[in-house]
């Protein structure tokens, strides 16, 4: 019968995603809960489970706690070298537009660095000598500001906000660094873009920095890695103690002999500890050693025009090395649970590289 048959198709496939829609470990929350529910079983210790609040972290700063005032020349200077016959004068027409009145950063800084290559073009055609010390104080003033536009069309845009936004769950399971590459090579365009900005190099391209804010727009990559700290944070500090408090009553061997229950402990540490969450963490390591590392670089690069407001959240969210960092806690609580995890394995001779 051939509805038959299309059925006999479909069984296999629907199987198989009711199977990995139950399977603990393929997303990162569940898989932190399994781990510490089987581990409370394997140890014969009381159940534990999450936390239920994660340790803290908060979205970017407000946008207007981001972006940076830029100084205008004076709108008297402005139609004086409107009337100069030369590209700068096309450059502020189009600034006193209306389009030029409401410009999203990335133009704005467009506009700076063609004002400044527009004026320095023009300044040695100027004969008259009032003009061009007024030009000269034009290119003077963008100049001191350019860094100030750069930092705005960085961490004053809105598509940024996508990118770290906390509202888009944990970084995906058994993906590694697919995720983040096409960020990453983003990131190291734009680093190498505001580097040649900050040395007044202003030949550079800037034809990328749409593409770059378009895929900040549809990625959540940077938050996910964040929330994922918080996570792994949170299982791991439970779980050390859980191994803490096992390590306080009798030794899980007599004289160090193996028995049934260090037996079940043992492939309970490999299979889950070493086979599934040890993997995730990985995974998210180095995913923060890369794509956070590199955001935490570029704000580095920024830091004289950084706002006070976004400081302290770049010191929680993105500096590694910082004693309050989310990234410096979650170096802590995973080298804290593996020694744990390791002493109690040396009672029955079996410590992991021993």
């Amino acid at each position: 019968m051939p509805g038959l048959s299309k059925l006999q198709w479909l069984i296999p496939g629907i199987c198989a995603l009711f199977l990995a829609g139950c399977n603990p470990f393929s997303e990162a929350r569940p898989m932190m809960t399994e781990y510490l529910e089987r581990l409370a079983r394997v140890l014969e210790a009381p159940a534990v489970s999450l936390p239920e609040e994660l340790p803290p972290a908060s979205q970017l700063p407000r946008r207007r706690d981001r972006v940076l005032d830029m100084p205008e020349l004076d709108i008297g200077m402005l139609e004086f070298l409107s009337l100069y016959g030369c590209e700068l004068q096309y450059v502020v027409g189009e600034k006193n537009s209306v389009m030029g009145k409401v410009m999203q950063p990335v133009n704005r800084l467009r506009y700076e660095v063609r004002f400044i290559r527009a004026a320095e073009d023009c300044l040695p055609e100027v004969d008259d000598e009032e003009l061009g010390e007024t030009l000269a104080e034009a290119i003077e003033s963008k100049q001191d500001s350019l860094p100030r536009a750069v930092w705005n069309a960085t961490w004053g845009t809105e598509e940024i906000e996508n990118l770290f936004t906390l509202s888009k769950g944990f970084y995906p399971v058994g993906e590694g660094q697919l995720p983040v590459s096409d960020l990453l090579r983003d990131l190291e365009q734009l680093s190498e873009t505001v580097t040649a900005l900050s040395r007044q190099q202003l030949d550079v391209s800037l034809n990328n920095l749409g593409a770059i804010h378009q895929r900040w727009q549809a990625e959540y990559r940077a938050g996910q890695l964040v929330n994922s700290a918080r996570l792994l944070i949170a299982t791991l500090d439970t779980g050390t103690e859980v191994l803490q408090a096992r390590l306080a009553e009798r030794p899980l061997c007599l004289n160090g002999k193996p028995n049934n229950q260090s037996d079940i402990v043992h492939s309970f540490f490999f299979s889950v500890y070493i086979g599934e969450v040890q993997p995730y963490m990985s995974d998210v390591s180095r995913a923060a050693d890369t794509l956070i590392a590199g955001f935490a670089d570029l704000a580095a690069k920024q830091e004289a025009q950084m706002p006070e407001a976004f400081g302290g959240w770049a010191r929680r969210h993105l500096q590694a090395g910082e004693e309050g960092s989310l990234w410096h806690q979650l170096d802590g609580a995973m080298m804290r649970h593996t020694r744990h995890w390791q002493q109690l394995l040396e009672q029955c001779g079996l410590r992991p590289g021993a």
